[in-house]
């Protein structure tokens, strides 16, 4: 490199081979120089600057969201925060933490008797509420409103021998394991009766921490609570805890109810008085409510009430007394505009109508006329002494002719199997035989069914004895134990012929790739749902609209955190009369509805089987499930969690270990939104939990299918032909399910060539060898539905 030059010099390569334009063609020429566009510094600077500013933009945007997120949900201007000691075994003593909590944050001065507390001291405002061990129904409603979970154990008892943990018993894994489907809000563990020594507080401390840590999140702290100074402690530090809130919490406005009661109206109606602070969202006047367990209903009117558990009140002086709690002042009135208020729409109307011709035409009503003279101008040969009415009910030979020409024709080209492009039913592809059958036969079967229909005769007959109820019992378990040991082959019957017995199914080339028509062949009850043509952008615009609230005009929405009494109208007196009942020993919740989640529609769960329940569940039974703040009875078709076909495979039980796609009729419901099923005894006792899950989609279309296997059995063969029997009774049902596949157990696959005498065997032609001791299947599919219930909500049986 030259002294004065800043310009790199490189070695020149070797190019003694090489010709002149190859040792140039990677340079660049002068003119080609000039076209080469420099980068403008100025742009660049330009767009770094409006980087750095979005950027900048972006983060004062969070830091607005979080700080307005900290004021609406900080301890003194948020609604009074809900606390729920949850006792982890039978043997801990909750009521004693409860009474210390409520002496540590009541004031000695305020001696009125209400949920909530206001504490001057802590800058807090808390309600306590003590889970009542044993009841899981009051565990888990209170544990859908807290805002703080505080698991108690006792260092000093344990559980019994069977449990697996020395601190929890198997009620408390048991409700542990439904606040994790829920969603655990804040959380934290109290441990009580620790021993003064020292040391041995210490190691029966550690000891409580390492058996109980991997139960709970990371984050939840373990904190001893027998002194008012440690409970002192930790209340310095859960007044400046930021809450952590399950999301589907935070979609709709809820209230716990701090007082329920009811005005009698006429016509056996009531109107529902809910009293309690309004959590999560502003209220609209307009919106339905859902009350839980007892259904939807509008709203007649709100009204704001003055705050009794207000922290302002300590400076005026004193305290609301018992009698201006109970007649709380009220600061404003909203009623709903009858043009905005959402219309409480449960089901469609049909039109039994619809469909069906127009008018007649007046030739075509000449016509008839014509016809209906000549048959009253028709001699009948009648036995002498008949009357008019006798004479009605003999039919002519007419009438009936065709009859034998349609026995004729039995032999027919017999079912088509769904190859992915049409959509034959069986009895339209030669013989029309059984076209009438056919449909008598599906209306029949539909509701007698044996493999399909669940109705337990303890659900329709209440007048069985012990005895009864014990043998259908058994049945019910050896018929899940025969699902799982040979999962859908069934016999055809002997007296029936197969060809009617299962008119409603048919043949798929392939179960995956198939098409099946989603549109075809619906139930009635398909006339009474609602169905999106976008579902996605449905929820989109529905929560848009529900985020527009939180700026909505003040004289349609209540501000969250405020005081409010709900008039709930057209409630039944029966189910206001067991809310008001039922306040008394748990919370009664009330949850605004977003648009359209009234409707009926086809909801599809993702569901599994609780470690707990060990009886079987079978498919169209009747079970209650808890979906978010809502719940509803349903009578759910179960079918596996197909990821790679649009169709699922109908399950005929609930198996253990494994997730299921339960599909029932409920209210819509947007997700995301956890899922507890609960399954009643058949008596008046409280339903014991059967199974946990999450709402997963809304699609009446989705396509769930029956599968049934017709086995058989080699009667002789010869290579890749043989002979087989069992699988049918006659003839004619071989030659109806011909163009169906069959298929062995041991891989092999062909087709049937031709009946074989008089008793139902066949000639089978397959791809290979087959072994004396494989079976022969064929695979048939029928579309399944849920069933439609006789009512929608617990409290409406």
């Amino acid at each position: 490199m030259a002294g004065g030059s800043r310009a790199q010099v490189n070695k020149s390569h070797k190019t003694r081979f090489a010709s002149k334009s190859s040792r140039n063609v990677h340079k660049t020429s002068v003119k080609d120089k000039s076209k080469i566009n420099k980068p403008d510094r100025n742009a660049m600077k330009g767009a770094r600057a409006a980087r750095l500013q979005r950027n900048k933009m972006m983060r004062e945007q969070k830091r607005a969201a979080l700080l307005k997120e900290k004021r609406t949900t900080s301890a003194t201007t948020s609604a009074p925060r809900v606390i729920v000691l949850f006792g982890l075994s039978a043997s801990t003593n909750v009521s004693s933490l409860a009474g210390d909590l409520s002496a540590l944050l009541s004031n000695e001065n305020n001696t009125t008797q209400f949920p909530a507390v206001a504490s001057s001291e802590y800058r807090l405002r808390a309600t306590v509420v003590e889970a009542p061990h044993g009841d899981l129904m009051a565990c888990m409603e209170m544990a859908k409103v807290a805002d703080l979970i505080v698991f108690v154990a006792s260092g000093n008892c344990s559980s019994e021998k069977d449990s697996s943990n020395y601190y929890m018993d198997e009620f408390g894994s048991q409700c542990l394991s439904v606040f994790r489907v829920l969603g655990l809000p804040s959380s934290a563990v109290f441990i009580r009766n620790l021993p003064s020594d020292l040391k041995k507080r210490n190691d029966i401390k550690k000891t409580c921490i390492s058996s109980l840590s991997s139960e709970f999140p990371e984050d939840c702290k373990f904190y001893p609570a027998d002194t008012k100074d440690d409970l002192h402690k930790f209340m310095m530090l859960f007044k400046e805890q930021r809450l952590v809130i399950p999301h589907w919490r935070t979609q709709r406005p809820y209230i716990m109810a701090q007082k329920v009661d009811m005005v009698a109206d006429e016509f056996g109606k009531s109107t529902l008085l809910i009293t309690g602070y309004v959590r999560a969202r502003n209220l609209s006047v307009n919106q339905l409510v859902h009350v839980s367990g007892a259904g939807d209903f509008q709203l007649g009117k709100i009204e704001v009430l003055k705050d009794p558990c207000s922290l302002n009140l300590k400076k005026e002086g004193d305290f609301m007394d018992a009698d201006e709690i109970n007649d709380s002042q009220v600061i404003k009135t909203l009623v709903p505009d009858p043009m905005k208020q959402e219309p409480l729409l449960v089901e469609n109307i049909p039109d039994p109508l619809e469909g069906e011709q127009t008018w007649p035409t007046e030739a075509e009503m000449a016509d008839a006329d014509r016809v209906q003279k000549e048959k009253k101008q028709k001699k009948r040969s009648l036995p002498r002494g008949t009357s008019e009415y006798q004479a009605a009910w003999i039919v002519d030979d007419s009438d009936v002719s065709g009859t034998d020409s349609d026995d004729d024709s039995e032999n027919g080209n017999g079912m088509v199997v769904d190859e992915g492009g049409e959509y034959d039913i069986p009895g339209q592809g030669g013989s029309r035989k059984f076209d009438l059958d056919d449909d008598q036969a599906s209306l029949k079967l539909r509701d007698s069914d044996d493999e399909t229909e669940a109705d337990s005769m303890m659900m329709d007959n209440d007048n069985l004895t012990k005895e009864q109820i014990e043998e259908d019992i058994r049945k019910i378990k050896e018929a899940h134990a025969e699902d799982e040991e040979f999962p859908d082959e069934v016999d055809a019957p002997v007296d029936i012929p197969a060809r009617k017995r299962f008119a409603k199914y048919r043949g798929l080339k392939s179960f995956r790739t198939s098409t099946w028509d989603p549109k075809e062949s619906l139930p009635q009850e398909y006339a009474k749902i609602f169905a999106f043509d976008n579902f996605n952008r449905t929820q989109k615009h529905v929560l848009k609209k529900a985020m527009d609230m939180e700026q909505g005009s003040v004289d349609e929405c209540v501000v969250a955190n405020s005081y409010v009494t709900l008039h709930i109208t057209q409630v039944p007196i029966h189910i206001a009369s067991k809310l008001c009942i039922l306040g008394k020993t748990m919370p009664v919740v009330a949850c605004g509805l977003l648009q359209h989640e009234s409707k009926i529609s086809v909801l599809h769960f993702r569901l599994k089987k609780h470690e707990t329940y060990s009886e079987p569940i079978k498919a169209k039974e009747e079970l209650i499930f808890h979906v978010g703040f809502r719940q509803f009875v349903t009578r759910p078709t179960f079918a596996t969690d197909s990821f790679n076909s649009e169709k699922h495979k109908m399950e005929r039980f609930l198996h253990a270990g494994r997730f299921s796609i339960a599909s029932v009729y409920a209210p819509i419901t947007f997700p995301p939104l956890p899922l507890i099923v609960m399954k009643s005894r058949g008596d008046f006792s409280t339903p014991v939990l059967a199974a946990v899950g999450s709402l997963k989609s809304i699609d009446p279309d989705k396509i769930i299918l029956k599968k049934i296997i017709l086995t058989g059995y080699p009667q002789r063969v010869s290579k890749s032909k043989a002979a087989v029997r069992y699988m049918f009774h006659n003839p004619e049902d071989v030659k109806w399910f011909k163009p169906v596949e069959v298929w062995t157990k041991l891989g092999r696959r062909g087709r049937i060539k031709e009946p074989v005498g008089t008793h139902g065997a066949m000639k089978c032609i397959l791809n290979g060898v087959l072994q004396q001791n494989d079976t022969v299947c064929m695979s048939l599919f029928k579309r399944t539905y849920p069933k439609w219930p006789q009512h929608w909500f617990p409290m409406s049986a």
